[in-house]
């Protein structure tokens, strides 16, 4: 006689009698499984919550702003990027974000990064439970009041 028991000895996908009932149940439901989050994400995150504060006037350096604005304009193109001028490295547990801004003139620079910072960590921290170890900001232009946003007539 043949011995052919395994984990199913009833042979028809049950588990013995032993086994039956809610596997780690014992276990907390955030223990039960591994959460990866892209670094897409934090990037669109922080983006978006570096935008929300007044005084920024837009995300990333010169050019990288300028082929955006093209890019918005041709059919299909799609609209302006979340993750513009925005960096980020994702760890398991931490994330670090490296920021590119336009601030607008007359804002106080090193109070409205600080409002960066606080908005960033808020928000990256909170929609993610990642530990916000930095934010690096590097002020890439100042919009003057006077200056035109259109950016066809820079790029025609």
């Amino acid at each position: 006689m043949t011995d052919t028991s395994s984990s199913f000895p009833q042979g028809d996908g049950r588990p013995a009698e032993g086994l039956q009932g809610r596997a780690g149940a014992d276990r907390a439901p955030e223990e039960r499984g591994r959460t990866t989050i892209a670094d897409g994400v934090v990037e669109k995150i922080a983006g978006t919550a570096a935008r929300d504060v007044p005084g920024i006037h837009a995300l990333g350096a010169g050019m990288s702003r300028t082929l955006g604005a093209v890019r918005e304009r041709v059919p299909g193109g799609g609209r302006p990027s979340a993750r513009g001028g925005v960096k980020v490295e994702v760890g398991e547990r931490q994330a670090a974000v490296d920021l590119v801004v336009v601030v607008e003139y007359g804002v106080p620079i090193t109070e409205l990064t600080g409002d960066v910072r606080v908005s960033v960590i808020s928000a990256v921290e909170r929609l993610t439970g990642l530990e916000v170890v930095e934010v690096n900001i590097a002020v890439d232009d100042v919009h003057l009041p006077d200056e035109d946003d259109d950016t066809e007539s820079r790029v025609a």
